[in-house]
């Protein structure tokens, strides 16, 4: 019974653990939230909506009547309320679903100065705030691989929300989903990891288009480091240099083709890049990022 006992208390103790750790997590969300939905407010003051008339079932508008119009496309019980006849526009309707993937790696959480936010928070503000401008516009969006299904709807961004504060196993890498072919991956992420490449492979031969968003830190573009300089991995191996600015060039020249490494691989199999630093402002990145899905 003591053996009971000791291992009643320690899953008590780590249930309390969990918890304490969730409402924590939980409590970053509403800052966070409101941050993303601001961003996306002032990006959609500057594009156009992804609206427009065709073949579908939801009602879009109503607009006056003209001579190439169909006279059974008439509305009868609006145009019976003035002296003008209006025809009932439903809203275009595609296949269009977006589905939204961020690397959660340790080495996304790193930041190179305190008043630069680390990649790991550059990309969360970035989803969020491109979740909420595809909501704007009528799209179904929902969390690769998370479980729950794509929509267009507030609900949608709180859940993606709480997905991405849950720390996940699987780390950079989208893991095999069973997503519909037609639909759209939008990956933030370094791309560091060395099976990123097939996997891009593997999803783009799933019938997915692709958009990937690389979140750099500006010290790993520029490599502003000199004199000894001890270095340290999210594996938490590190290194000394004693003289490391002797490793500047050859440093630059590697992250220069893994660069375009990302971005040739990407351009073969029809999928858009994009880079984007976090230590320049947000607006421009989501702009550039929601024209690539198709929103401008």
């Amino acid at each position: 019974m003591k053996g009971f006992a000791k291992v009643s208390y320690e899953l008590s103790s780590l249930s309390s653990t969990l918890q304490h750790e969730a409402e924590g997590l939980s409590a970053t969300l509403p800052p966070l939230l409101v941050q993303a939905d601001h961003l996306a407010a002032s990006v959609s003051l500057g594009v156009h909506g992804r609206r427009r008339t065709g073949t579908g079932e939801s009602f879009w508008q109503f607009r006056r009547y003209r001579a190439q119009d169909p006279v059974t496309a008439i509305d009868w019980r609006q145009s019976a309320k003035s002296q003008h006849l209006y025809v009932r526009e439903r809203e275009w309707e595609a296949a269009q679903t977006v589905w939204l993937w961020r690397d959660g790696g340790a080495n996304m959480d790193f930041a190179s100065a305190k008043d630069v936010p680390t990649k790991k928070a550059r990309a969360d503000l970035l989803l969020l705030a491109l979740t909420s401008l595809l909501i704007r516009g009528g799209e179904r969006v929902g969390y690769w691989a998370g479980g729950d299904p794509a929509a267009a709807s507030k609900l949608s961004l709180t859940r993606i929300a709480r997905k991405l504060m849950v720390p996940r196993a699987d780390g950079g890498i989208p893991p095999p989903a069973p997503v519909l072919r037609g639909a759209q991956l939008v990956w933030f992420g370094d791309f560091l990891d060395p099976e990123t490449e097939e996997a891009i492979r593997r999803i783009s031969r799933a019938g997915v288009k692709g958009h990937l968003v690389r979140i750099i830190d500006p010290a790993e573009e520029e490599f502003p480091y000199a004199g000894r300089t001890r270095f340290e991995s999210g594996s938490r191996e590190s290194e000394i240099f004693s003289r490391v600015e002797w490793l500047q060039s050859a440093y630059r020249a590697k992250f220069t083709a893994h660069g375009e490494m990302i971005v040739q691989v990407a351009s073969r199999l029809g999928w858009s890049s994009t880079v984007h630093r976090t230590d320049h402002a947000p607006q421009a990145a989501l702009i550039a990022l929601y024209g690539a899905i198709g929103g401008m």
